[in-house]
């Protein structure tokens, strides 16, 4: 079966303004979205509507790497624009506008079941950065402090993090799960508050979270 998740993700936020609303969503659903998945090295698409924090949209795409990005096939997009997009691209009348491009640190490979998964109902996603001689520290913390406790959690599916090639902040984590009832858990608070010995010491006082992280997003396309 053909990979749904790969070496490479897309994340682009977006605000506009009421007017826009409804074509903004048509537009995104039943043109852009089918546009990009029809690019090679786009495996799987989905949109998402901000419970918490923002932007309130959030367009999540699934790449095999994030030279994807790259290709000819996407780049003529870009170039050549259809009519609808030039009207509605977030980059035209978005009032926020946050395009990133990422590449997976975490986990080390991607295992078959996660290949093969759909795009989650919930996620939540953490844009970070930590002063750059703390890289290993944090990164090793959060990999074998935090997300083995994450996966205890009743409904939490996985976690992938990833560095960004294109865009600010430099780290984004992407916390997959079944349902809001997840989120608002107290498997979710215990593990959002407990104390584990580096990343509460060394690394949190320094972590920087961007304006609207965490966000939770439930999904709204596909249904």
């Amino acid at each position: 079966m053909a990979a749904k998740k790969g070496n490479g993700l897309l994340m682009v936020y977006s605000d506009v303004a009421a007017e826009h609303d409804e074509e903004y969503n048509r537009w995104y659903n039943e043109e852009h979205i089918p546009e990009r998945l029809s690019i090679p090295g786009v495996l799987n698409a989905a949109r998402y509507e901000a419970v918490k924090g923002g932007p309130r949209y959030l367009a999540c795409y699934e790449l095999e790497s994030a030279d994807t990005w790259h290709s000819d096939a996407w780049q003529k997009w870009l170039k050549e624009p259809t009519e609808w997009s030039k009207r509605m691209s977030p980059s035209v009348i978005g009032t926020a506008y946050i395009r990133n491009l990422y590449t997976r640190i975490y986990p080390d490979h991607v295992p078959e079941e996660t290949a093969q998964a759909g795009m989650a109902p919930v996620i939540l996603v953490g844009r970070m950065s930590v002063p750059e001689e703390l890289d290993e520290k944090f990164n090793k913390a959060y990999n074998t402090e935090r997300l083995p406790e994450a996966m205890k959690i009743p409904g939490y599916i996985r976690a992938r993090r990833f560095e960004a090639v294109m865009g600010t902040p430099k780290y984004t984590t992407v916390h997959e799960m079944e349902s809001m009832d997840v989120v608002n858990g107290e498997g979710w608070e215990g593990w959002r508050t407990m104390v584990t010995p580096a990343w509460n010491t060394e690394l949190r006082p320094f972590m920087v979270h961007e304006e609207g992280s965490p966000g939770v997003f439930r999904r709204i396309f596909p249904k």
